[in-house]
């Protein structure tokens, strides 16, 4: 159980199909998890969801609502730091109308951090996964949309207005002159998990809709020819990402996250077409997190605010009862990627200690 005196923190990963929630103590063990579908009427009916899946985990854990501290949250879109909105989300219907941070601040009571949600998988992969170590890469999430989050010299970059990384709008698989490839990005509508489906159901003379992403890997494991040119056609797309995001940033590595992304069947497809595009292809992995770096990301970036907090003074309490000290963090501006945050040590399904991608000493280019 969480210590009521401590309380806890939420991370939350919203995507356009499900929301995943987790609440974690100071010390950075997770406690409890959640996911449910994403209401598609979007706006503050994702708000009221938000809201009572954070409810939801901290009554469970026997401290309510009062015991939480922060809650963060990655959401799709780029976010304006000086209006609170998030543009650019159009998998979230009326996302770009809402100040999300205050809308869920003023529901809850609590300080609520609210950023891009690539952005805050990268802050997870660098946490817990293949970025540790990493001063120059980049985390590319790639499932019902496709973003990036940039980490240069040790920082997240977010560019002038939060959109670094929005690589969904790359000039890449579609008419970038389109009007109808403008709003999610001509790459996303390539590559995108409906970008996905519609190659394989139109190579496949099949239905659209009646197959989803995780059919079309299963019926490449089962010999579907059609799946698998659809699947390599998804790899030469986001290799030919990876060269230009290349050619601009020149990372040390590059991680492939997301529902597709972080299929390992993609991997050694994406290092083969790279080979042919770059004479010394930087590294790329699969995410150490899989689907979780988002999640995990939300609870790194809760727990590195609630440390900066000072807890509140108990009231009534019997006997007098010190404050205890926040542990010191320095979070300089833009936002770093390595604070100094306790350990992921009690994230499920995972050995208690991971491959650290550039500090092991051992990446090596695509397709060496």
């Amino acid at each position: 159980m969480v210590e009521p005196v401590a309380g806890a923190v939420v991370g939350v990963d919203l995507g356009g199909t499900k929301i995943s929630a987790v609440l974690g103590d100071l010390g950075g063990n997770v406690r409890r998890e959640r996911t449910v579908p994403t209401d598609p009427r979007g706006g503050r009916w994702v708000i009221t969801q938000i809201v009572g899946l954070a409810r939801e985990l901290a009554e469970a854990e026997g401290i309510g609502a009062p015991g939480l501290r922060v809650l963060a949250l990655g959401s799709p879109g780029a976010l304006d730091r000086r209006t609170g909105v998030m543009a650019f989300a159009p998998n979230i219907p009326s996302f770009g109308e809402l100040d999300v941070a205050r809308e869920i601040a003023d529901e809850l009571g609590v300080q609520v951090v609210v950023d891009n949600d690539v952005n805050v998988a990268a802050l997870g992969e660098h946490w817990a996964g293949h970025g540790r170590g990493c001063e120059e890469f980049v985390f590319v999430s790639v499932g019902t949309g496709i973003g990036m989050g940039v980490v240069i010299g040790g920082e997240l970059r977010t560019g002038a207005r939060g959109a670094a990384g929005e690589i969904a709008y790359l000039p890449l698989g579609a008419d970038p002159f389109d009007p109808a490839n403008q709003v999610k990005g001509p790459l996303e509508e390539a590559v995108g998990g409906e970008g996905l489906t519609r190659r394989y159901a139109g190579g496949a003379a099949r239905a659209a809709g009646r197959h989803g992403v995780p059919e079309i890997f299963a019926a490449a494991a089962a010999g579907d020819e059609h799946a698998r040119a659809a699947l390599d056609e998804e790899a030469r797309l986001l290799a030919l990402a990876l060269r230009t995001v290349a050619a601009v940033l020149d990372p040390e590595l590059a991680v492939l996250g997301g529902g597709i992304g972080s299929r390992p069947e993609l991997l050694e497809p994406v290092r083969g077409w790279l080979v042919r595009l770059m004479p010394r292809p930087m590294p790329v992995l699969t995410s150490e997190l899989g689907p979780r770096a988002g999640l995990l990301g939300a609870l790194a970036v809760a727990l590195r605010a609630a440390h900066r907090t000072p807890l509140p003074t108990p009231v009534q309490a019997p006997v007098p009862v010190p404050v205890p000290v926040p542990v010191p963090v320095p979070v300089p501006v833009p936002v770093p990627v390595n604070p100094a945050l306790p350990g992921p040590s009690s994230l499920p399904g995972r050995a208690p200690t991971v491959a650290d991608g550039c500090a092991d000493g051992q990446l090596t280019a695509a397709g060496a």
